[in-house]
């Protein structure tokens, strides 16, 4: 039997983890780090999400949610929040939750 080589047995050490699409950011204002995203499924403080686009892929935990300036704990479906990311994010940028 062939020895594996160490790249195959990095792959196989790489778990695969379930992500939920729960939005997409439809607008970012740079000079204050703040993505405003449309929730297609709850999104609360709290949660760990995933933003993917054709520039962007970085983890980021829901820190804050506002509405009109106003703090909010969660938005629901249709809903859209700004939201601080530490990245630039892009409009069409799709957000998914992390599920563990």
């Amino acid at each position: 039997m062939a020895e594996k080589k160490p790249k195959e047995q990095e792959k196989e050490k790489k778990v695969e983890r379930k992500e939920e699409e729960v939005g997409e950011m439809i607008h970012f204002f740079d000079k204050i780090s703040v993505g405003v995203v449309k929730a297609s499924k709850e999104i609360k403080k709290g949660d760990k999400i995933h933003i993917k686009g054709s520039t962007t892929d970085f983890d980021e935990t829901v820190d804050s949610l506002q509405i009109d300036h106003k703090d909010v704990e969660s938005i629901k479906k249709g809903e859209e929040a700004g939201m601080k990311v530490a990245e630039k994010v892009r409009e069409g940028d799709k957000v998914y939750k992390i599920v563990e």
